[in-house]
């Protein structure tokens, strides 16, 4: 079973990979939307937004599921 860091690390690792990709493609994708050039600061910004929330929502359902294999 992992440890609460543990889970916290392959969290974080998991959605840094998908940081990059998001970081490029929300670059792309917002002027599609909106028909407004964003700046790379913008993409960044937003992309880091969408990172936190991603990175605390997997280690929460992480942990539920480590209190899942305890029982």
């Amino acid at each position: 079973m992992q440890s609460k860091w543990q889970s916290f690390l392959e969290a974080k690792l998991n959605t840094l990979s998908g940081f990059f990709i998001s970081w490029a493609l929300m670059h792309w994708v917002i002027p599609l939307i909106w028909l407004t050039p964003v700046s790379a600061g913008q993409s960044f910004s937003i992309t880091m937004l969408f990172t936190v929330v991603s990175v605390l929502r997997n280690y929460v359902i992480r942990r539920v599921f480590n209190g899942f294999v305890k029982k």
